[in-house]
């Protein structure tokens, strides 16, 4: 494994990593940044420098001999126990919800007619750390029971007859991706710290970095061998670190400090104020003070609060330091003086920061953003341009929904077959074992297969999987019109802010995003199809408006998006949603276009305004065989309730 100490900068993430190390109690570590940055390489080195735990002779959810939990259900304990080194336990993206709480152990059920409770991955995580590597992908229930365990400190199993509690206290880890899709506010919350992380671009030190992974595939024990001493120093900081933690003094300053501060970037809740103040105890313990001063109070709420503040859900996470620094100052007493960064551990403060590194799984190349640009559709002038009008601020807009029943990827839109939705019946088969239909279905056929004892006798016929009904995200493709017709400031605000609200509920509802834009004589894919959506609602803000109205090269490059995302993406089913007033003034006629589109769930934005209207905008609702929405009523009612916009 290559170590801990061995990773060239990313400090932060260092030490918020180690903050959890002390006080698990902080509530975990949630670590964005782009791919290639060794994100998951020093998640699972820091599990060689926790202490070694002790647990229970034959206890499957690793108690401790010394205060074994009185509601294990392998309970009592007995025989004394062994000593092990502290798990790493990685949940995978495709994960169900028994791989990761536990369940009825199906086997002895029906070979001997006895409920037994077979541990998930939190039993095994247990005094351990829980690494869950693209979280954000992570489908939203199970990321909830996640944290709910995590936060709580015990998993409760309520299913299938069996009724259990059990400790589950680990060190939760996190990584993602922001390309591929945010976490919601309400579960990024949940996370005790957030380090963004993203690999230098400092020459030299990307060169460190390449060399000591050159040198680690050539020789992984003797590369390992040369941080041997620098690992075991921080397993060693570590242990006396929790010794220390009890008797670390939060005064009445610093707390006032973390109040001030937390009150000041208005955080909803006091969740943000006591994991400030559990880390800014653990920072004193790890640089061996027994009180806390204005520097851990500081670096804790760096690490704390940036997830927390309210802010635009298409804006990244973070914080002002001045503004952070001036707080301090203005709340604090003055008296405290903080001893200097040790020079053997990470860095105390911002000031103390070296460059962010790359580890090494990085090879210096870094993820697209989404923002390229991308040829536009004829390639020809786009015409006068008005200066960008802003926009308003988001609205909950109507719920619009593909009709059928869909089979793609798991979020909050269209309904569904899903793994992870509600349970609504049974079929034939043996994937994600539905118990009691299966039962049902052995239990006439007992006394004719000669049944003798507990256990029942159960032929591969009887076997019967679930079916579950949930909810789908889908591929939501915009197509807005930016032409002179759009382009009088108060009306292109509207429209703006309208698109920027279906943006915003597409982020909330899991869905895939693209944008389309047409002026002047041609359409231009602004955000290829992604899951993330920051890229398109910076595309929308600066959108510039002006030129003649392309409508049918704005429906063909439609088209053939669709069209390349259908090979990519199969199981996704697509909505269309055309933001325009109907007009066309170059090219040819968009019905023609539009038939191409027939069969793709749509939605028409009437952007037409003014005592006299047209029905453009109508009209291609028609020809796309879609529902037509006027521009002042998609939020209709909004605040009140979603309004579903299509029967499902």
């Amino acid at each position: 494994m290559y170590p801990f100490s061995a990773v060239v900068g990313m400090d932060d993430l260092k030490l918020a990593l180690l903050i959890n190390a002390v006080s698990p109690g902080v509530g975990g570590v949630l670590v964005r940044g782009e791919k290639g940055t060794a994100k998951s390489t020093i998640v699972r080195a820091l599990a060689a420098l926790l202490p070694p735990v002790s647990v229970a002779s034959r206890c499957r959810f690793s108690c401790d001999p010394a205060d074994p939990d009185p509601q294990c259900p392998d309970a009592p304990h007995s025989g004394g126990g062994t000593t092990r080194t502290a798990r790493l336990v990685e949940l995978p993206v495709g994960a169900s919800e028994d791989r990761l709480t536990g369940s009825l152990d199906i086997e002895r059920a029906l070979t001997e007619g006895v409920r037994a409770f077979e541990p998930g991955l939190l039993a095994a995580a247990h005094r351990g750390v829980l690494y869950v590597d693209e979280v954000n992908l992570l489908h939203d229930h199970l990321v909830d029971l996640l944290l709910d365990a995590a936060a709580m400190g015990r998993s409760y199993v309520e299913r299938e007859g069996v009724s259990v509690r059990h400790a589950a206290r680990f060190l939760l880890v996190g990584t993602m991706n922001p390309e591929e899709g945010e976490l919601r506010p309400q579960l990024l919350d949940r996370f005790g710290l957030t380090v963004e992380v993203a690999a230098t671009r400092d020459p030299v030190e990307r060169a460190e970095v390449v060399r000591r992974r050159l040198r680690y595939d050539d020789d992984p024990a003797g590369f390992a061998g040369r941080f041997t001493a620098d690992d075991e120093e921080l397993a060693r900081r570590i242990t006396t670190a929790r010794t220390l933690l009890p008797q670390v003094t939060l005064t009445d300053t610093a707390l006032r400090q973390i109040t001030a501060v937390c009150a000041a970037f208005e955080v909803d809740g006091l969740r943000a104020d006591l994991v400030t103040a559990r880390a800014a105890i653990a920072l004193a313990a790890w640089h061996g003070r027994d009180t806390v001063t204005d520097d851990d109070v500081r670096v804790a709420a760096r690490l704390a609060l940036p997830h927390r503040r309210r802010r635009d859900p298409f804006d990244a996470p973070g914080l002002d330091q001045q503004r952070l620094d001036d707080l301090l100052d203005e709340h604090g007493s003055g008296t405290d003086d903080p001893e200097p960064p040790d020079p053997s551990g990470p860095p105390e403060g911002p000031e103390d920061q070296g460059p962010e590194g790359q580890g090494p799984e990085g090879d210096g190349a870094h993820g697209g953003t989404g923002e390229a640009d991308t040829p536009s559709y004829s390639g020809a002038s786009q015409g006068p341009q008005a200066r960008p009008a802003p926009a308003d601020a988001a609205y909950r807009p109507r719920l619009f929904t593909v009709p059928g029943l869909g089979a793609g990827a798991p979020g909050r839109r269209s309904k569904a077959r899903t793994p992870y939705g509600r349970i609504s019946g049974a079929q034939k088969g043996s994937r994600d074992l539905h118990l009691m239909a299966t039962l049902r279905a052995a239990a006439p056929h007992q006394r004719a297969r000669s049944r003798t004892g507990a256990g029942l006798v159960i032929a591969r016929d009887d076997l019967r999987s679930a079916v579950r009904d949930g909810r789908e995200g889908n591929l939501i493709l915009f197509v807005v019109d930016a032409s002179g017709s759009m382009a009088a400031r108060q009306r292109m605000r509207a429209v703006k802010t309208a698109a920027l609200s279906l943006l915003l509920d597409a982020y909330q509802r899991r869905d895939k995003v693209g944008l389309i834009t047409f002026r002047g004589t041609s359409a231009e894919l602004a955000l290829p199809p992604t899951t993330s959506v920051e890229a398109g609602a910076r595309r929308l803000t600066d959108l510039p408006t002006g030129g003649r109205t392309p409508l049918t090269a704005g429906l063909l490059r439609a088209a053939e998006v669709l069209r390349v995302e259908r090979l990519r993406d199969p199981s996704r089913r697509p909505l269309l949603v055309v933001v325009t007033d109907g007009r066309a003034t170059h090219g040819p006629d968009p019905a023609r276009a539009a038939a191409l589109l027939r069969g793709v769930a749509s939605v028409v934005v009437d952007c037409e305004s003014g005592p006299v209207r047209l029905g453009l905008a109508t009209a291609l609702g028609l020809h796309l065989g879609g529902e037509v929405v006027r521009l002042e009523e998609l939020a209709a009612e909004a605040l009140t309730g979603l309004i579903r916009g299509r029967a499902a």
